[in-house]
């Protein structure tokens, strides 16, 4: 290596050190790291032999500010303790980054951050914005509309924001499916255990599921609030319910609003010596096929949700409600009557 070379690792290479040593102009040493650039194969050779001598690495900010793209997505989520919302992340980083993006991600557990959150993601210059079953208050969606010059998807959970697009599994479908699962096994009192106390049009599992029971005339008899998607949390409803109410008159079957609730009810179920409850969730999380549990669940296929998703915040195309809005019901034990 020469002293000049030697000098230039000990500052941070430029483009024009390269240019300089490969012999070719700077936007020739600009093509040679963009995938389907037109440059010669000789020139693509002399400009990367020249850039790994001198350890060269190309801005790709300044690149993307230059070409009005950052290739950065926002991804706001809260409830992170609810592990099918690490499952959305794997899910979504996966996807972003074999698509040559990256996720910055704004966590607002908190709730009363949104607008320190996404005027951090206004000032990043992120190409879009990805809500990961978010609960969207009234306060983030008109935050999140000033942002009205980047594209803003949410997956998992139902918007009536126009500004909003939403990607969702068909949750009514999902509620009539699970009453009919149910139904079958011959039980006759139901009960409905939700996370927080928002509207159901959120979901819609819950309307599905009193209509596929209504269907066979029989009434959801009980409605449990958790107030969070939260194990303890479901813990303990069910303990209280338990411990309020004659073995007699309980229901048979319930059906939880995610898994992480339907396994605290089952922790609590077995801790009373409380048997013949039927318990199915929702998101078929990794814990809820542990043989301590084998919890029936429902699969959003959140892969499929993502690929549109993303198909609509990154491209611009969208497809009809199919395959990507229908799930999976996962069949194991904790539905049986016993």
């Amino acid at each position: 290596m020469t002293t000049k070379e030697q000098q230039t690792k000990l500052r941070k290479a430029t483009a024009n050190d390269v240019a300089k040593q490969a012999g070719v102009s700077k936007w020739t040493v600009s093509r040679a790291f963009i995938p389907g650039a037109s440059i010669s194969g000789r020139a693509r050779e002399k400009v990367l032999a020249a850039a790994q001598s001198l350890g060269y690495r190309p801005n790709l900010l300044a690149r993307s500010l230059s070409q009005k793209r950052t290739h950065i997505i926002g991804v706001v989520i809260d409830e992170l303790k609810n592990p099918h919302s690490a499952m959305m992340l794997d899910e979504v980083t996966q996807q972003l980054q074999a698509r040559g993006k990256m996720a910055l991600l704004l966590n607002i557990t908190a709730g009363d951050n949104y607008k320190a959150v996404l005027a951090m993601a206004d000032q990043l210059q992120v190409d879009g914005i990805l809500f990961l079953g978010t609960l969207l208050s009234d306060e983030l969606i008109a935050v999140a509309q000033d942002l009205h010059h980047i594209p803003l998807v949410q997956v998992c959970r139902n918007s009536s924001d126009t500004d909003i697009d939403v990607v969702n599994v068909d949750g009514y479908q999902a509620g009539k499916t699970i009453a009919a699962l149910l139904l079958e096994q011959g039980f006759q009192r139901f009960g409905y255990m939700k996370g927080p106390d928002t509207p159901s049009n959120h979901l819609l599992r819950s309307e599905g599921f009193q209509d596929g029971l209504m269907a066979q005339q029989i009434p959801l008899t009980l409605q449990l609030t958790a107030g969070s998607y939260d194990r303890q949390a479901g813990y303990r409803t069910m303990a209280r319910y338990l411990a309020n109410s004659a073995p007699q008159a309980r229901v048979e079957a319930i059906f939880c609003e995610n898994d992480i609730l339907a396994i605290g009810a089952l922790e609590a179920l077995r801790e009373a010596h409380v048997s013949g409850i039927g318990i199915v969730g929702f998101d078929d999380i990794d814990e809820a096929s542990a043989p301590a549990w084998q919890l029936t669940s429902y699969s959003q296929r959140i892969d499929r949700l993502i690929t549109e998703a993303l198909n609509r915040l990154i491209e611009g195309k969208a497809s009809d409600a199919g395959a990507w809005s229908q799930g999976e019901l996962r069949i194991r034990r904790s539905h049986l009557k016993r």
